[in-house]
């Protein structure tokens, strides 16, 4: 996937990492870069062209990939986050919040841009994850579930429009300074910095783009003995 000459599409491109996507694309000669948002007036990066997208409404989805059909590169970045365990009061609420946009919202963006994507040459999805898709410690427990479902249907994903040739990247990532984790503390990456290592890995066909050392500790636990999503045992 090459950027240069592309048309993309960034949900949740307001700010953060969606932001920090809009901008990035830009800079590498994105042809077109549709920022998309819930509301549009919010989208003040020149440059770009605002696009009404609350991706929990399916009308709204199906608006957008009807005006935006040149698109050649999706990017699933609309998230949202909420701290909490799961034997919380509203538990249950918030698991269906956050599987309603970080899960839901994912299926209805790509399934409604695949079809554009295949009319224009295969292009590419790239859905951003978390490090938390392979570990959950109860602090953001509903948040990491549905990134767990999140990259459960990114791998799917890949070999459902493998025919097509559209490529499925997955970004992977621990903290990143945003909104979503600025009471949380603990070291976190530049959005700019993820931004560019998940372009690089777009470029050069990566399957998955792991964006930072912590991230890469986590997924090579996965098939050790003991595994980085178990409780830490005391030394």
């Amino acid at each position: 996937m090459k950027i240069q000459d592309s048309v993309a599409l960034v949900t949740g491109a307001n700010r953060g990492i969606g932001l920090a996507f809009a901008q990035a694309l830009l800079a590498r000669g994105a042809r077109k870069v549709y920022a998309a948002a819930r509301d549009p007036s919010t989208i003040v990066l020149p440059g770009v062209e605002a696009i009404r997208l609350d991706v929990t409404k399916p009308d709204e989805v199906a608006a957008a990939a009807a005006r935006a059909s040149d698109v050649t590169l999706l990017v699933n970045n609309a998230g949202i986050g909420a701290q909490g365990g799961f034997l919380a009061p509203d538990a249950e609420d918030v698991a269906r919040r956050m599987l309603e946009t970080n899960f839901f919202g994912v299926l209805r963006t790509s399934r409604a841009f695949a079809p554009i994507l295949a009319a224009n040459g295969g292009g590419a999805i790239l859905n951003v994850l978390s490090i938390v898709s392979w570990i959950n410690g109860g602090q953001l427990a509903a948040y990491a579930a549905s990134k767990s479902a999140a990259w459960s249907l990114t791998n799917a994903l890949r070999i459902e429009l493998a025919p097509q040739r559209t490529q499925v990247t997955a970004l992977h990532m621990a903290f990143v300074d945003t909104d979503l984790v600025r009471e949380i503390d603990g070291a976190k990456s530049s959005p700019a910095d993820v931004v560019a290592r998940a372009l690089d890995g777009a470029e050069s066909g990566a399957d998955e783009v792991i964006a930072d050392d912590r991230t890469r500790q986590v997924k090579q636990s996965l098939s050790a003995p003991y595994p980085a999503y178990l409780p830490q045992r005391a030394a």
